[in-house]
């Protein structure tokens, strides 16, 4: 083995950034019990959460976005300087074998810093088309592990691309339907229509399901159906009262650990379309309908959805925000699948094809054949002199 058994893991802020590291970390101790575990994470309270049990050191960055105005530079560059630093004083008292990002402004200090003194590097890309963070590293990196091989294309060519999918956690290996209706207490009698907004919850996706529970109720779907709602934190209160009134078979949870028995209930799922929630979905075959976050510039989650349509394991549906235009193509998605247990099977058996369940051990290995092979140190222009630079 290399001399240092340290893999560091940079990145967080949601739990789409951090389940796939926490993968990568398992695979990693099956494949080297010795190995050691950093994660440079963020401020946010789902970083505590998600990571609160992983077997590892967790150290809070204070590293920020790249500012919009001019006036938020000296803010962010003093917010990099400190995480640079932090990043430097733990790999210069161990050297890891490899420095993997997970996505987002968060994984940069570290990678960066890695790249300055000669560690291997790699990121995580599971969307299907690569964010900002990721493009603008993609040049202090020796791999990018990607969950589609389209997204090869949206990289410079310069960087190796690697089309393993993308990781998920153990558990969604073993996670079976019987096992999943015992742990949230669901009748094991009825179908689950499973709703999920991902970690931090979906406030459109929330009010655009409980417009569509009453249509819904009318057309009698509940007798055969009932709901698994993962609302967010702040959402459980007002849906849990709306299904009373509806008389309507519901579980409602506000955040859940055990995402892997929730999907291992369902028969349909409704949700964001978040990368690493696809991976789950598919590594569970589980026929969806999507309502990807409408929000960011770049609609990475729309491309990310489309790659579901294009192999046949999910319908779209526009988050057009407001309910009340949310609620017409809702209702007539969901009427159509939950009427319709052929086309629910056709949609599964396509995410089965599409799903992977080895990327975890995949990128473990490529990340220790890394490590071990050593390259020498050369001069690169830091982050501050970029920014400062206005490239």
């Amino acid at each position: 083995m290399h001399k240092s058994s340290l893999m560091v893991f940079a990145g967080g802020g949601s739990g789409g950034h951090l389940y796939p590291s926490l993968a990568v970390a398992d695979a990693l101790r099956s494949l080297e019990p010795a190995t050691g575990f950093a994660f440079f994470g963020t401020d946010r309270a789902i970083d505590a959460n998600v990571l609160s049990a992983c077997d590892g050191r967790v150290l809070r960055q204070p590293v920020r976005p790249l500012p919009r105005r001019p006036w938020q530079v000296p803010t962010f560059l003093f917010a990099w300087r400190a995480s640079t630093q932090m990043c430097r004083r733990l790999f210069r008292k161990q050297r890891p074998l490899a420095v993997l990002g997970n996505g987002g402004y968060a994984s940069a200090p570290a990678i960066c810093e890695a790249a300055r003194l000669g560690i291997p590097t790699a990121l995580l890309n599971p969307d299907a088309v690569p964010g900002k963070a990721n493009r603008m590293l993609q040049s202090r990196v020796d791999a990018v592990f990607a969950q589609w091989p389209e997204t090869a294309e949206h990289f410079n060519g310069q960087v190796a691309v690697h089309a393993t999918g993308c990781p998920v956690r153990p558990e969604f290996k073993f996670a079976t339907r019987q096992a999943g209706i015992e742990h949230f207490g669901l009748d094991p009698d009825k179908r689950v229509l499973l709703v999920t907004g991902a970690s931090q919850g979906a406030r459109s996706v929330n009010e655009a399901l409980m417009a569509v529970v009453p249509v819904l109720a009318d057309a009698g779907v509940w007798e055969k159906w009932q709901l698994l709602h993962l609302t967010g934190p702040s959402g459980q209160d007002g849906a849990e009262a709306l299904y009373r009134r509806c008389g309507v078979s519901a579980r409602v949870v506000g955040f859940t650990k055990h995402m892997a028995s929730a999907l291992a209930a369902a028969d349909l799922v409704l949700s964001r379309a978040g990368a690493s929630t696809l991976a789950e979905i598919t590594a569970l075959g589980r026929p969806a309908v999507l309502m990807p976050y409408p929000h960011h510039g770049d609609r990475h989650q729309v491309a990310n959805a489309r790659m579901l349509v294009k192999a046949g394991a999910a319908r779209l549906v526009t988050d057009r925000v407001d309910p009340q235009q949310n609620a017409g193509p809702l209702s007539e998605v969901l009427l159509h699948l939950m009427r319709q247990e052929e086309e629910l099977s056709r949609l599964a058996s396509a995410a089965r094809r599409i799903g992977t369940s080895n990327a975890a051990g995949e990128i473990a290995r490529h990340l220790l054949r890394m490590g071990r092979q050593a390259r020498p140190a050369e001069p690169i222009e830091s982050m501050e002199e970029t920014c400062a630079a206005g490239r």
